[in-house]
């Protein structure tokens, strides 16, 4: 295998990498820090399930109603500028919910936050990608990993916070000063210009060729193809939530395992993820974006398909670890592709794509209960292995592997 000899990224753009970290992990700290505290607020409001349940729904609820406006912001303030005053909104709901009186309020807050946290999402990864075309090589699933990492240092934040008896409010206004201080200080490092400057797009050599006789406008194809991104997201966000909503209440519910082991499912699932995303950029470097996603749609379906198939703790536990190694970079490709696709206004087929991958989370949890209560947890839970066969069937559309080019016109064989 010969060695790239590709010279290192300029200064200014590996500063630009390290920015958009930090946007990243202050987009995953924010809401983080306020989780833990919903039983306090839960109690002090003085609601019930039913009411709790509803309230918290706002959060999600706001990012689908602004979610499709993200293209329209990026384009008037640019995608660095977008992300910081997202973040700043952000922050800002966060705050007022942990200071609300009323459900009415609470609910208003979390749908603030979430409306500006969709906004935020589209335009931290809009500017990641603008740095990954600088870099030339894709950099995009490490800014997912310190989303990661910025989650869990929030909910450390948080029970730090409630360990010293600080009340929500000041305590959520303090994380929000930081987070937000920290995102300004970044954006002096983002990028200059506006979008476009670097949004070319490179031809797939090895796209699937029209099929003889047959006329396909290129609209046509951008909406399939926008389609089948939308899917695949979905499919990465559906085994998510599978984590975050259901892997501790099989494990405890139809398998009885103790409190502390099902914690297992969720925490296996995040962890795994977490090391996908950190390899995923040099995977996907190498094998190309579709070779890594149909891998990872084959183990998420294998491994949790064996796991429901063969129903143990030891075994449910692996195969969410596997089902969350699998989808680690399936969001990312989805938004890289949506962004380069052709015939598109800057920032718009990302915003659709995160959009309507949002609006699945949104759904799936009903969905899966409502396949539980009619049969059982363990057959909802193949909503799993599914996610992974349609990764596997809709893959093409990702980019294969690209060659490796050391200059202008100049390509090195691996």
């Amino acid at each position: 295998m010969t060695v790239d000899a590709a010279t290192r990224p300029p200064v200014a753009v590996r500063r630009a990498r390290v920015a958009v970290a930090v946007l990243f992990f202050t987009n995953g700290a924010l809401f983080a820090n306020l989780l833990p505290r919903y039983p306090q607020i839960k109690e002090a409001l003085g609601i019930g399930n039913a009411g709790y349940g509803l309230a918290v729904a706002a959060f999600p609820a706001g990012a689908v109603a602004a979610g499709l406006a993200a293209g329209v912001v990026i384009r008037r303030l640019g995608s660095a500028r977008a992300a910081v005053a997202g973040t700043l909104l952000t922050a800002v709901g966060i705050v007022a919910a942990g200071f609300s009186g009323t459900v009415g309020l609470f609910a208003a807050a979390l749908f603030l936050a979430g409306a500006m946290d969709a906004i935020t999402d589209v335009a931290q990864n809009a500017h990641g990608l603008r740095v990954q075309r600088r870099y030339g090589r894709s950099v995009i699933n490490s800014f997912h990993a310190i989303w990661s990492i910025g989650a869990v240092t929030g909910g450390a934040m948080a029970a730090g916070a409630i360990a010293l008896g600080l009340p929500p409010g000041q305590h959520l206004a303090a994380s929000g000063a930081v987070c937000t201080a920290a995102a300004f200080a970044a954006l002096r490092f983002c990028l200059p210009g506006p979008d476009t400057d670097d949004s070319t797009v490179e031809p797939v050599a090895d796209a699937p060729a029209e099929r003889p006789g047959k006329t396909v406008t290129p609209g046509r194809r951008t909406v399939w193809v926008l389609a089948a991104l939308v899917l695949i997201a979905t499919a990465g966000t559906l085994v998510e939530d599978a984590g975050n909503s259901w892997a501790a209440l099989y494990l405890s519910g139809s398998l009885h395992a103790s409190v502390a082991l099902a914690a297992s499912g969720f925490i296996a699932l995040v962890g795994a993820q977490f090391v996908g995303r950190i390899l995923g950029d040099r995977l996907v470097d190498r094998f190309g974006q579709r070779a890594v996603a149909r891998a990872g749609g084959l183990i998420a379906a294998a491994g949790m398909g064996l796991a429901l198939a063969f129903p143990t703790v030891p075994g449910t536990i692996l195969g969410f670890a596997a089902a969350g190694f699998g989808v680690a970079t399936l969001v990312p490709a989805a938004m890289h592709e949506a962004d380069e696709l052709p015939g598109l206004k800057p920032g718009s087929g990302l915003a659709l794509v995160s959009w309507l991958m949002r609006l699945g989370f949104l759904l799936s949890p009903p969905l899966v209960g409502l396949v539980a209560d009619a049969s059982s947890l363990r057959v909802g839970l193949l909503v799993v292995p599914f996610a992974g066969v349609v990764v596997l069937l809709l893959a093409g559309v990702l980019q294969g592997r690209r060659p490796t080019t050391t200059g202008p016109g100049e390509r090195v064989a691996s």
